[in-house]
């Protein structure tokens, strides 16, 4: 039975419609998963750590797809509630020509300039020329992965979270078997995954270019526009907050890298990436399921449909939990066998690995409710609100705990970075939740 965003939820519907996303999330964040794997095994742990390095600037370049994927669906899904669908396959159609037009930009600087990040990001001497060699080869499919983000979003919009799901499992396998072919078979290295990569991530993003393209039984569709310099203001401003997430993660990231270098050398930065790895998909979760909802949330908001709202939320905080207390007890218990999937070679960098992996699972006990509540601020359309919790969990206190906690307690304490700041941050959530109720309703009161 097809699922729309219009319809009643109930706890199984509301799970059936958001799973496709949350499965697109876990698949788009197994590139870098898997990349990992092969070049730790099969070329070592140099490189493997030069992958690490460069990874987090990459994925900085990318941001835009998921600013304009969550900012943009907001509105277009608003209008869809408010039945304007000329409207908004105006503003989705511009917003694709936008995305497109920057990460051709960006391509091009960071093909120019990636010598110098890459010296600015910490490298040393011996991984100058493996992290500028792969970052630039990664470059060459930005432009698409930012449409691959942005698509993801604009799907589930559609009515059509299935198509994504379809593609990205397409572009991900992709990515798989010619990791196995380029990196295990024919021993290219660095050179080999960063080409999986590239091909994988052109699949996940012309794909569904083509699709909206042609004549589709979707909601949407690429038509011809005129600029709407307000629609694009409010766009951004709406995915501010994702934009913030994605800028803010990758520079903690490089923090976070810099202090390993310090404390631990290459062996920090290679356990980092072996848990940021693993973080990818269990936080994808969380992520792809807020995709999934934001879609539910908006139509609902531009319909004015108080009820339905209270229910989608209720339900979704009860889903995140169920996802917080699996993922966290997984997290412990597959330390070791995580641990020595990617660095069993060295026994010195496993034992770091698992117990940094122990300490730093415990950030998904709380880290749910923030993703969740930011998306869901920004799918009613409150940018700001939403950009506000974004900048606390995931740059403001956690670069105060990345520096302070080993200060206090020692090197160790520096895997209870995140876990700390996403409880910090809780806090700050749960103040918008309760203030924010009166404007928009999404909790019963007794005076509605």
């Amino acid at each position: 039975m097809k699922i729309k965003i219009s319809d009643h939820f109930t706890m199984g519907r509301l799970f059936r419609f958001t799973i496709p996303s949350i499965v697109m999330m876990i698949f788009t964040s197994i590139y870098n998963v898997v990349d990992g794997f092969f070049v730790s095994n099969f070329t070592g742990k140099l490189q493997f750590a030069c992958v690490n390095l460069v990874m987090p600037f990459l994925m900085l370049l990318s941001v835009i797809g998921f600013m304009v994927g969550t900012g943009g669906n907001a509105i277009v899904s608003k209008y869809l509630g408010e039945n304007n669908g000329k409207k908004a396959n105006e503003v989705f159609s511009m917003l694709v020509v936008f995305t497109t037009l920057t990460g051709i930009l960006f391509f091009v600087l960071g093909e120019v300039f990636m010598p110098n990040i890459v010296r600015l990001l910490g490298a040393t001497d011996d991984m100058m020329y493996y992290c500028v060699l792969y970052g630039r080869i990664i470059c060459i499919s930005l432009t698409p992965f930012m449409l691959q983000i942005m698509f993801q979003s604009f799907l589930a919009t559609a009515g059509k979270p299935q198509i994504g799901l379809k593609i990205t499992i397409l572009a991900g396998v992709t990515n798989i078997i010619l990791d196995l072919l380029f990196v295990g078979l024919f021993k290219w290295g660095i050179v080999g995954a960063a080409a999986a990569t590239v091909t994988g991530e052109y699949l996940g993003g012309v794909v569904p270019l083509v699709y909206f393209l042609r004549k589709n039984s979707s909601s949407l569709r690429l038509v011809k526009f005129k600029f709407d310099f307000t629609a694009l203001v409010k766009t951004c401003t709406n995915g501010m907050s994702e934009l913030m997430t994605n800028v803010s993660t990758s520079l903690v990231n490089m923090l976070y890298n810099a202090q390993l270098l310090r404390f631990y050398g290459e062996d920090g930065v290679a356990a980092y990436g072996t848990i940021m790895y693993v973080n990818f998909v269990f936080v994808a979760a969380f992520i792809g399921y807020s995709i999934g909802s934001a879609p539910i949330i908006g139509y609902n908001y531009g319909a004015k449909n108080d009820n339905e709202l209270q229910n989608i939320f209720k339900k979704s905080i009860g889903i995140l939990f169920c996802f917080s207390a699996s993922i966290t007890l997984a997290s412990v218990l597959l330390a070791r066998g995580v641990a020595g999937i990617y660095v069993g070679y060295d026994k010195a960098l496993f034992e770091l690995t698992v117990m940094a992996f122990r300490l730093f699972a415990l950030s998904y006990m709380i880290s749910g409710y923030n993703i969740f509540a930011s998306a869901f601020f920004t799918a009613l359309n409150n940018g700001v609100v939403s950009a506000i919790i974004s900048f606390a969990r995931t740059l403001l206190f956690q670069i105060v705990c990345i520096f302070a906690l080993p200060a206090m307690f020692g090197k160790e304490a520096i895997w209870l970075s995140v876990g700390t700041a996403e409880l910090i941050s809780l806090a700050v959530t749960l103040f918008f939740i309760i203030t924010q109720n009166k404007r928009y309703h999404y909790i019963k009161t007794k005076n509605h």
